[in-house]
């Protein structure tokens, strides 16, 4: 299990008075998590030295990867010329370790000529993770995918099969096969692969402004690129493909490359009815 070393959460934070600008930071400031800003309409925001694309009504989101350091700065240049700096403190996190036996070796140790294949998926993804799109269907808040036990959480150290490897980005929820995999919010699906070597059946949603969820592991997938989904409705079925001991889903949300927490990302972001089950299943 992992614990959060002290975990600051700041909602709703105004510009100091007397300032003419608007900017409020929704959203847990810790390690892997996502926060929604709002300003005014034409303001232009930096955040780690990169452009963030703020919508006509000045919402932008901003995230932080597992290993985000303890402090980030982000630039608010208003409409009229007039600047604002924002140190942020990110809480820092300390993660499990998760061990996984079991699994194919060559799902492990993958042979020469699983290389290229590899390399090809890589590409995929990464494009699919790039898309920067106006819309902001992330206002919808985020509902749970799938039902079912959380076997693995966000950024835990793994070792496969005795053998070290990379963190777990993902939140994964164990289900049978063919268990039904819901949008978690409105998007557009700009990613369908039936067998990626690691992934298997891959899924990539994409919610505006660089937000996307991954969806692995997959059985069986009931759209097609390009197509809208609303959130709530049956996209995939959870599946035991790639890199399995068992059936379940593996859902991740990324904002572009950063590797965000769904957990997180539900909790920041959640519509209503998700709140108590939230709090049940964060792990201690």
């Amino acid at each position: 299990m992992y614990r959060f070393a002290l975990i600051p959460v700041m909602f709703m934070i105004p510009v100091s008075a007397g300032m003419a600008g608007t900017l409020i930071l929704d959203g847990p400031m810790v390690q892997g998590g996502l926060v929604q800003g709002r300003t005014d309409a034409g303001t232009r925001i930096e955040f780690d030295g990169r452009a963030v694309r703020v919508s006509k009504e000045g919402i932008f989101l901003i995230g932080f990867g597992r290993d985000a350091p303890a402090e980030m700065r982000l630039l608010a240049t208003f409409p009229h010329g007039s600047r604002e700096w924002r140190v942020l403190k990110i809480a820092q996190r300390k993660y499990r370790i998760q061990r996984v036996n079991g699994l194919p070796p060559r799902k492990v140790t993958p042979r020469a000529e699983d290389l290229a294949r590899i390399r090809a998926d890589v590409v995929l993804l990464k494009n699919a993770r790039t898309r920067d799109d106006a819309r902001t269907d992330f206002l919808t808040g985020f509902k749970w995918p799938a039902s079912g036990r959380i076997t693995g959480v966000y950024g835990s150290q793994r070792f496969l099969n005795g053998k070290p490897g990379r963190p777990h980005y993902g939140l994964d929820i164990a289900a049978p096969v063919g268990a039904p995999v819901l949008a978690p919010a409105d998007g557009t699906v700009t990613l369908v692969h039936p067998d990626m070597f690691y992934s298997g059946g891959t899924l990539i949603v994409d919610h505006g402004q660089g937000l996307s969820s991954t969806f692995i592991h997959l059985n069986r997938i009931l759209v097609k690129e390009g197509a809208r989904v609303r959130q709530g409705e049956p996209i995939a079925e959870v599946g035991a493909t790639g890199r399995v001991n068992g059936p379940h889903l593996d859902w991740r949300i990324n904002l572009f490359k950063q590797r965000l927490d769904p957990q997180l990302v539900l909790e920041a972001m959640a519509a209503g009815e998700n709140s108590d089950k939230i709090q049940a299943t964060r792990y201690k």
